[in-house]
């Protein structure tokens, strides 16, 4: 896909500077300013505290930036700056204090900074750019074809709704954050048309069903509360390169939940190491890790070949724990108790934002 980008909203006195500088580091990078293009790759969308009005893209992979002004930053960031990325229905806050810094926050509640200075357009857009130019692959194909005997679950899926309890037990794996509590109802309406989720949750969990299949929980469900075949735990049976989607079995009786987004991750991993019976990913991290060196978007190809590729690094591929810069851990075992064996009492909560 082109590197196009346009322009959303009217810029705040004190967002002039990025509405110039911006533009122009986007260029240099081979970004093509496309004012008319109706699904560009990235929108820089204006905003302000009093108007944070949202960019209502017409395609899942255009990327959208909202920029922001702000005098100072609020004692707790993320908490408050979260609303104001959601109801701009965006990819990527970015709060500009005028002269100092800018300080991202993104939907993985990721929060970092570039202060003012030399090449801090061009810094800026280095922040953007692997976020803006990745390929998501977020779509599902459900294919009602799940065996009778598994509707209701088996043994790998009890497993699967034990250590979800075990991880939120220890506060790893929060709650969804409601969409539909912060955004008004047309916008909630246009998030599920657009991306079939009514809520976002951080963490997921899966498990090897066979040598191609593998259970994973949902997203934006409550991972302590993984009851229901198809709609809290899904079947991913494939990827389909040519769709660009992930494939799932379901029970042809349930209206089935879009599958967490890193199941493209899980995927890869799965597929090339047969000894690979589970997978943990959290929010938490771990001092010493290998991790990925770009900070890529949840559900996007690049990510899953990152992680992928360091988890062939490994001495033993069943049993790595992969940093994802800025975001978290993704944790391999041979099954779901081994994983939490090796970790209990080791984990960070704090990720480091580098």
């Amino acid at each position: 896909m082109a590197l196009t980008f346009a322009c959303h909203g009217e810029p705040t006195p004190g967002l002039r500077p990025l509405a110039t500088g911006l533009p122009q580091a986007l260029e240099e990078q081979g970004y093509r300013y496309a004012p008319q293009d109706p699904a560009p790759r990235l929108v820089l969308n204006f905003v302000s505290t009093a108007n944070p009005r949202p960019y209502r893209r017409r395609a899942q992979a255009t990327f959208v930036l909202s920029l922001l002004e702000a005098p100072e930053l609020p004692a707790d960031p993320v908490s408050a700056m979260y609303p104001y990325l959601v109801r701009t229905l965006a990819n990527m806050l970015l709060v500009y204090l005028p002269g100092r810094e800018a300080h991202f926050f993104t939907l993985d509640l990721g929060h970092y900074s570039e202060a003012e200075g030399e090449g801090f357009f061009p810094r800026l857009v280095a922040r953007i750019h692997p976020m803006a130019s990745a390929t998501l692959v977020i779509k599902n194909r459900f294919e009602p074809d799940l065996e009778p005997e598994l509707w209701e679950g088996d043994a790998l899926t009890r497993e699967l709704a034990e250590a979800g309890r075990v991880l939120a037990s220890w506060n790893l794996l929060p709650a969804p954050f409601p969409l539909d509590r912060i955004l008004p109802p047309e916008d909630f309406r246009h998030v599920q048309r657009l991306y079939g989720i009514g809520g976002l949750s951080y963490g997921n969990l899966s498990v090897r069903k066979d040598a191609k299949r593998f259970w994973m929980s949902a997203s934006g469900v409550d991972k302590a509360n993984l009851r229901v075949i198809g709609r809290d735990i899904l079947l991913v049976k494939d990827y389909d390169p040519q769709e660009n989607c992930i494939v799932l079995s379901v029970p042809p009786h349930v209206e089935p939940r879009r599958v967490s987004v890193d199941a493209i991750e899980h995927w890869m991993i799965y597929r090339e190491h047969p000894e690979v019976g589970a997978i943990i990913h959290v929010h938490a991290w771990m001092d010493g890790v290998p991790a990925t060196q770009a900070h890529y978007p949840c559900g996007s190809y690049e990510l899953a070949r990152s992680v992928a590729e360091l988890v062939r690094q490994a001495p033993d591929p069943a049993g790595a724990v992969i940093g994802l810069k800025n975001h978290g851990l993704t944790i391999t075992g041979r099954s779901l108790r081994d994983i939490l064996r090796r970790i209990e009492g080791r984990l960070v909560r704090q990720v480091p934002m580098t």
